[in-house]
């Protein structure tokens, strides 16, 4: 059954899929970091956070004290890269992402990367 996407059953499927991964562990192992995600309504904003540390992941609802990084986009755009129509690379290049503290997101890539690949295994209504 499909969950609502950025909804409380959305990230628990997110965080039994990541901590499920071989490959997230393996990418997360000896990084640590708090990323916030904020993703831009009609109302208001989205609040959700990741966090790893030593192939440890970690997802929440809200907002997260002290991230490492922030990233900020709308919910269209935040939709188009969990379905893997845009890649990262393209919607920061393009101004549809913005990043705070953007050499840590950046030494999270690999991470973050297997995330998607998880993000995309979720059977997702958008």
């Amino acid at each position: 059954m499909a969950v609502k996407f950025l909804s409380q059953e959305w990230l628990e499927a997110l965080k039994a899929g990541l901590q499920a991964s071989d490959e997230v562990s393996a990418a997360a192992k000896g990084k640590e970091g708090r990323i916030l995600q904020v993703v831009n309504t009609d109302g208001d904003p989205i609040f959700y956070w990741v966090a790893f540390s030593d192939g440890e992941v970690e997802v929440g609802m809200g907002q997260i004290q002290d991230a490492t990084a922030t990233v900020t986009t709308t919910y269209e755009v935040a939709a188009s890269l969990a379905q893997g129509d845009l890649s990262p690379t393209a919607a920061f290049m393009s101004g549809k992402v913005d990043v705070s503290n953007l050499m840590a997101a950046m030494s999270f890539q690999g991470v973050l990367g297997k995330f998607a690949d998880v993000i995309q295994e979720i059977d997702t209504e958008y």
